[in-house]
């Protein structure tokens, strides 16, 4: 058995750090001489991210974050999650300043003020298996899609700013009185619960750690979960005990496609999938088809193709995802 040689690290905290501005340059230098990779997002409200390494490197990161004197402790505490792969996932190393770590715009979701209940992993199911508690799926539509848990909500939003408009359109809370989200590693409810709570929503609970932490932790033949879990690098999905899962990109579009996707009739590798199949589409197709080609030709030549930028695939796939919706809303307003 191959013994995984790079170990991914998926870490956040909420913290209130005003020289976030400051931390930028260091820590990609940190990062940039061990060579990690990936992606970490400095803002106000604290730290998010995910980066690749050898695990000497990544085990150094972690304790630097968290006992360095640059950052004075801040970091202590912060919500990791570990995974390995036998390949680099990531491409290059960015530190990125943003206005906030997971973006909502709204100011009253403060999770440094007020967070929904955490619940473990081994007392999930028991929570959704309840009459009187709502159950909600905080991510986008392409990634649940691809898994989500049975009987959830899916809010079918393109991204997670959207989801205050699910709020107030769909829950009540007079009505809803229980509500039980998740997300991929725990970060997005940290928002989305401090945002209904200040909603006035009484209970709010949300999985601790996320799907990551579930899939690792429940056993498979008693867990509620179905399908696989999207993940933003070149793993695309994951499944119990956090093996890579089977899920590709439509080089076209940018969709996470199953292994049935990928048998329909107009699915073509590397150029299309039935996402993006329609003519509106052709330039996109036929850009696909050259990135193909390259790519073929550098495997005949044993070279390494590098992968497109995940983040980057992550808001194409929202604008179609966003360009879907209003299609489907056209047409049900003419019929």
């Amino acid at each position: 058995m191959t013994v995984p040689t790079i170990k991914i690290l998926a870490l956040y905290k909420f913290v209130d750090q005003p020289d976030f501005e400051t931390l930028k340059a260091p820590l990609a230098a940190f990062c940039c001489a061990r060579g990690i990779r990936g992606t970490l997002l400095l803002a106000p409200e604290g730290i998010n991210g995910t980066v690749a390494g050898t695990p000497g490197a990544i085990d150094e990161l972690v304790a630097w974050l968290s006992d360095g004197n640059i950052f004075g402790g801040r970091f202590r505490g912060a919500e990791v999650k570990y995974s390995f792969a036998d390949t680099q996932p990531f491409h290059r190393m960015k530190v990125r300043l943003k206005a906030e770590i997971v973006t909502l715009r709204a100011p009253e979701a403060n999770p440094g003020r007020q967070v929904g209940t955490y619940v473990d992993p081994q007392d999930w199911n028991d929570l959704i298996g309840r009459d009187d508690v709502v159950v909600i799926d905080t991510r986008n539509d392409y990634e649940v899609a691809l898994g989500t848990f049975r009987n959830a909500k899916d809010p079918q939003t393109s991204r997670f700013t959207e989801f205050k408009d699910y709020v107030s359109e769909a829950l009540d809370p007079q009505k809803h009185k229980k509500i039980a989200m998740f997300c991929t590693g725990g970060i997005r409810c940290e928002k989305a619960s401090s945002y209904m709570l200040a909603q006035g929503f009484e209970e709010v609970f949300h999985l601790k750690g996320g799907i990551l932490n579930y899939l690792e932790q429940v056993p498979e033949d008693k867990s509620l979960w179905d399908g696989e879990c999207f993940v933003f690098d070149e793993r695309v999905s994951v499944r119990h005990r956090l093996e890579i899962g089977d899920a590709q990109l439509c080089r076209a579009c940018r969709q996470p496609l199953t292994p049935a996707d990928r048998e329909r009739e107009d699915f073509i590798e590397g150029v299309q999938c039935h996402h993006c199949a329609g003519e509106e589409n052709a330039s996109k197709r036929a850009a696909a088809a050259e990135r193909q080609r390259q790519i073929e030709l550098a495997v005949a030549r044993g070279e390494a193709h590098m992968g497109e930028d995940v983040r980057k695939a992550a808001e194409e796939r929202r604008m179609a995802s966003k360009a879907r919706r209003e299609a489907d809303r056209v047409r049900n307003r003419k019929g």
